[in-house]
């Protein structure tokens, strides 16, 4: 399996690592309501409220990369730059999850830019194929 394809696999598990503490912010509230969890985490506040849209904001993420490397992969775009992009962004989604939940504001937005700069160049990729070569 290629670089990108690892990478868009370890996205993928990132979207599972901001929900724990999602499912910790519920448990304090005295249990997690199995029933109505979508109700439960509209309620939370602080850190909690934040991991659920780190949670939120991993799935919103994770499209445009994984498209971005299906592009690329589909049309044959490879080298060392596509291997790079799909690598900056799992360590930029990496550095994002910490910075959303402990609510370092502007270096989150910093981070969450450097993703969607990889996402939407791994996009661009097949326009410039004939120099990645």
């Amino acid at each position: 399996m290629s670089i990108p394809f690892w990478c868009v696999l370890i996205s993928a598990l990132l979207i599972y690592v901001a929900r724990v503490p999602v499912a910790r912010a519920m448990k304090q509230q005295g249990s997690y309501d199995n029933h109505l969890p979508r109700s439960q985490q509209a309620q939370l506040t602080g850190m909690g409220a934040r991991a659920v849209a780190a949670h939120q904001n991993s799935f919103e993420a994770f499209m445009l990369f994984a498209v971005g490397v299906l592009m690329a992969h589909t049309t044959q775009t490879q080298g060392f730059l596509i291997d790079t992009l799909a690598i900056i962004f799992v360590i930029a989604r990496i550095i994002y999850l910490p910075l959303y939940w402990y609510d370092f504001a502007w270096q989150r937005s910093l981070v969450w830019s450097i993703g969607l700069i990889c996402s939407l160049l791994l996009m661009l990729s097949p326009t410039f194929r004939q120099l990645l070569a």
